[in-house]
């Protein structure tokens, strides 16, 4: 937005009466900000913080864009309006961010210099699609106000033939990196199984710095809100057949004996490095990983789960709880694809208290992966065709406070909503907007509350327009959204009526190019008293002192 210029007296006012409003007998917004003072209580089932998303996935055009879309008359037009139904979805879901697959196979959806234009936007590896669609992507998210979390996959460089390259680097884009350097690729499973495709060998220290710097170019030219990592590190295990990097583990094991270590090393290396060069570019762009859901089995280690699964330590060298201990991250959102009851390998209910224990007394945060894909699909047994395992999921949840959230997988899966599970899970955990959560760690300033200009009935509701004052002028912070609270009645709210989001109906995108705010409640009733707040928020959801209220009688 831009700055509402304040004379020295006029910032001093605005400051003194920013003061003013966070006192106890004002309203205050933000349950966090109040609880030394005042204990309130709260609807759990209308959460005032909770991270809210679903996955996009862009590889072998699982979610957007289409492959439809690639032969469309008007491609462009098509794609585009594709992802805006998505947004759609979203929005009607209160989810509050988007985490969007923008590197899938060591391309890229926007006009990279270090790697391809993505097959999956025009069917045609390198092709340039004539469009940049990562700009458009995170526009249109942040018109919405959600959160927009660029998802890169670092090591992945082709999918299985027939539909990909597989083994093969001649089938790759004409200037893909890996065609000049072939040595920093291993196929794997061995070219000629199926199913064999291939990977950056992380072992080598120049793969690493390049995918990092690949990456880092959409962090610097893009306002991306997060980067997101999935679970792909080294390859999952296929047969017997083993990563084949003993040359580089000769050559760059850096002292290390046992090359499970060194594998495991690797990855750290990627994830610290990666964090920092991020904090460095843009202190305020958040780092999260998706893993696979078991770290280790108890029976490997007594620091592990209580399940018998798969462990992504040992098959695919992720030391994921080693980056909650350091703080590398700034969330994870473990995998949890499994189902509440008696499934010793990985049971829903053993597992999401295992990983609230991790992040306790750490700065990382927990949101939970959900599996929407395997509702109301029978190959995934009886458990997964009841239309109320996905809201059990979140009902668990509930029960640990270090839950702030989840992500679904994925797109077209919520939308599909079989069962009517989407449904359910939404009326009952989703039915008011949220605020995403804070990171106290991560940079702010303070706001100074808005100023309500008008409050007034019209044909199509309730307008209300306000300002922000000293916005962005040092030393406070710049608004990058608003939200807005609505009391039935006219009257004063309590610091308490804050807390949750019984009273929240909206949050708006501050409109940078208008010195006015605006926002039309199309959902107050005609003759209905009502009493409006308005908090400014940060591009981190850190929220500003309540507005003084708004009447309309």
């Amino acid at each position: 937005m831009k700055a509402t210029r304040l004379g020295a007296a006029g910032l001093a006012a605005a400051l003194l009466g920013a003061l003013v409003a966070a006192t106890p007998a004002g309203a205050a917004p933000d349950a966090a900000t109040t609880a030394s003072t005042t204990t309130c209580v709260t609807d759990p089932a209308t959460p005032k913080r909770q991270f809210r998303a679903m996955w996009i996935s862009s590889v072998v055009n699982i979610d957007w864009p289409t492959k439809a879309s690639q032969t469309a008359p008007d491609r462009i037009a098509t794609q585009k309006a594709e992802y805006r139904e998505l947004l759609d979805l979203a929005e009607r879901l209160n989810h509050n961010a988007v985490v969007v697959q923008v590197r899938p196979t060591a391309d890229a959806f926007w006009p990279s210099p270090h790697e391809p234009w993505s097959e999956y936007l025009t069917g045609v590896r390198g092709e340039n699609p004539g469009w940049d669609p990562l700009a458009f992507l995170v526009a249109e998210a942040h018109e919405r106000n959600l959160e927009f979390h660029a998802w890169f996959n670092p090591y992945r460089v082709s999918m299985p033939a027939p539909g990909g390259a597989g083994a093969d680097i001649s089938k790759l884009a004409p200037n893909h990196p890996a065609r000049e350097h072939p040595e920093w690729t291993f196929a794997y499973p061995p070219a000629g199984v199926a199913g064999s495709r291939l990977y950056y060998n992380p072992g080598i220290p120049e793969v690493r710095e390049f995918v990092q710097t690949a990456m880092m170019d959409a962090v610097k030219r893009y306002d991306v809100d997060g980067v997101h990592f999935d679970d792909y590190f080294y390859p999952y295990p296929s047969g017997t057949h083993q990563v084949p990097d003993d040359a580089t583990f000769a050559a760059h094991n850096r002292g290390f004996t046992d090359k499970a270590d060194w594998r495991r090393d690797n990855i750290n290396l990627l994830i610290q490095e990666m964090n920092a060069k991020i904090k460095a570019a843009k202190p305020w762009v958040k780092f999260g990983v998706s893993p696979f859901g078991i770290w280790r089995n108890q029976s490997a280690d007594p620091l592990g789960s209580d399940t018998t699964g798969s462990q992504s330590y040992d098959i695919i060298s992720a030391d994921t709880r080693k980056w909650v201990k350091e703080e590398w991250i700034d969330y994870i959102v473990p995998q949890l694809y499994w189902y509440i009851g008696q499934y010793p390998a990985a049971d829903y209910a053993r597992l999401v208290p295992w990983w609230a224990d991790v992040v306790k007394g750490t700065r990382v945060q927990l949101y939970i992966g959900q599996a929407d894909y395997k509702s109301g699909e029978p190959v995934y047994g009886s458990f997964w065709m009841n239309p109320r395992e996905l809201t059990n999921h979140l009902t668990l949840n509930r029960q640990y406070p270090e839950v702030l959230g989840n992500v679904h997988f994925s797109a077209v899966q919520v939308r599909a909503n079989r069962l009517g599970a989407t449904d359910i899970y939404a009326a009952e955990h989703y039915s008011r907007p949220a605020l995403v959560p804070t990171m106290t760690h991560l940079p702010k300033k303070p706001l100074l509350m808005p100023v309500v200009t008008k409050a007034a009935r019209q044909e199509d509701g309730v307008r209300l327009n306000w300002l922000q004052p000293a916005d962005g002028v040092s030393p406070l912070g710049t608004a990058a959204s608003y939200a807005i609270y609505r009391f039935d009645g006219v009257g004063l709210a309590d610091r308490c009526d804050f807390a949750d989001a019984a009273h929240l109906v909206d949050t708006v995108r501050a409109d940078g190019d208008l010195r006015t705010q605006s926002w039309v409640d199309t959902t107050a009733e005609a003759g209905k008293r009502y009493t409006y707040y308005v908090t400014a928020l940060d591009r981190l959801a850190n929220e500003s002192p309540a507005s003084p209220p708004a009447f309309v009688r």
